[in-house]
């Protein structure tokens, strides 16, 4: 069963990249793209290392991320 934060990881990461490329994200937050589909799919949980890269190249809060705030 997927939990209910990765839902909501995936839908807010995917928001926020908008028409970057997958690609071109994974370049710029040093991220490998397998992994970031994989979090996208839901299908791989976000390391803590990861969950900060990624909400430091956003400037947002991980609560925020995470789908505990809105």
């Amino acid at each position: 069963m997927t939990s209910k934060y990765a839902v909501a990881f995936a839908h807010n990461l995917k928001s926020l990249i908008g028409e970057m490329s997958l690609s071109e994200f994974s370049r710029r937050v040093g991220i490998p793209q397998p992994t970031i589909s994989r979090y996208l799919l839901c299908q791989r949980e976000i390391s803590l290392e990861n969950l900060c890269k990624i909400a430091d190249y956003f400037d947002e809060e991980i609560d925020y991320l995470i789908g505990r705030k809105t």
